[in-house]
C-alpha cells in the first residue's frame, strides 16, 4: 500500500474529486433503487387503469343495449323483447363490476418506495452531521487583502 492509498498524502483536489465521485455514485444508486421500487407499482397502475377503462367502456356499451331492450327481441327464445335485452345489459354491467373490483384490488397493492425513502433519509442525516473543514486564518487574511471592492 502506498502513501497515497492510505489518505495521508492526498491533495485537496484529489480528496474533492474522490468525494464527488462517491457522491455521484450514491445519487445514481438512489435513483436506481427508486426506479426498481416504482416499476412494479407502475405496472399495477397500468393494469388497474386498463381495467377501469374497460369497465367504463362496457358500462357505456350497456346503455344502448338497455335502450334497445324496449324495441327489439320480442321473438327471441320465447322471451319478451324487454327481458332478453335486460339480461344482456345486466351481463355487461356484471362484467364491468368485476373489472372495477379487479382495479380496486390492484390499486390497493400500490405502496410507497419505502427503501428509497429510508435510504434518502439516512443519506440526509449523514450529510447533515458533516462539518466543513475550517480554513486557517492566515489564508483568509491573504484572500481578503487581494480582493478589491468597489464603492458602488
Amino acid at each position: 500500500m502506498s502513501a497515497a492509498d492510505d489518505g495521508t498524502e492526498r491533495s485537496l483536489g484529489q480528496l474533492v474529486a474522490k468525494a464527488t465521485t462517491e457522491m455521484s455514485a450514491l445519487v445514481h444508486d438512489e435513483i436506481a433503487l427508486a426506479k426498481a421500487e416504482l416499476r412494479e407499482d407502475a405496472r399495477r397502475i397500468g393494469v388497474g387503469g386498463g381495467a377501469i377503462a374497460a369497465a367504463g367502456t362496457l358500462a357505456l356499451f350497456s346503455l344502448p343495449v338497455l335502450s334497445f331492450a324496449a324495441a327489439y327481441g320480442i321473438h327471441n327464445l320465447g322471451l319478451g323483447l324487454a327481458w332478453s335485452f335486460l339480461i344482456t345489459g345486466g351481463a355487461f354491467l356484471a362484467i364491468a363490476a368485476l373489472l372495477v373490483w379487479l382495479a380496486v384490488r390492484k390499486f390497493k397493492k400500490i405502496s410507497k418506495p419505502e427503501k428509497s425513502i429510508a435510504s434518502a433519509r439516512e443519506t440526509a442525516s449523514v450529510l447533515g452531521t458533516v462539518k466543513p473543514h475550517p480554513r486557517p486564518s492566515a489564508e483568509a487574511s491573504q484572500t481578503d487583502a487581494s480582493v478589491t471592492r468597489s464603492s458602488v
